[in-house]
């Protein structure tokens, strides 16, 4: 089974000054492509970014609920000795039949017959038998 951890950063709220870069859009894209660059070369992979809210005091007694954008990060958790005992066996085919080898019979009765009906009666319905008292 693949395991993974995540990683949750708060994106950039404000841009970083970059030589070259006038415009704020410009500067802003490139915050945030030093972010998902650095943590890349960590191994982690983008998701997704996600607005979330947050509830935080406002004077004594006040709240207010202001909106955080965050970035969402993941990799691979990487296998330890003591994964190994806990993932389950891997199954293992078993050999196909030689060509020879007849076909089983199977009894009429049994749902997997040809001619076998399909469907049972449930149990809340009453069956119906033909045989008259």
């Amino acid at each position: 089974m693949t395991k993974y951890e995540y990683r949750v950063v708060p994106a950039p709220r404000k841009p970083h000054r970059i030589r070259g870069l006038k415009r704020g859009e410009d500067r802003f894209a490139a915050s945030v492509a030093e972010i998902l660059n650095e943590l890349g070369a960590e191994g982690w992979e983008y998701q997704r970014s996600d607005t979330l809210p947050m509830d935080s005091r406002s004077g004594l007694t006040g709240h207010t609920t202001t909106f955080r954008t965050m970035l969402v990060f993941r990799r691979l958790v990487r296998a330890s000795d003591d994964d190994s005992e806990t993932a389950p066996m891997a199954e293992t085919a078993s050999p196909p039949l030689p060509a020879s080898a007849p076909a089983a019979e199977l009894p009429p009765e049994s749902p997997l017959a040809p001619g076998a009906p399909t469907e049972a009666p449930s149990e809340d319905q009453p069956e119906i038998s033909s045989a008259r008292a």
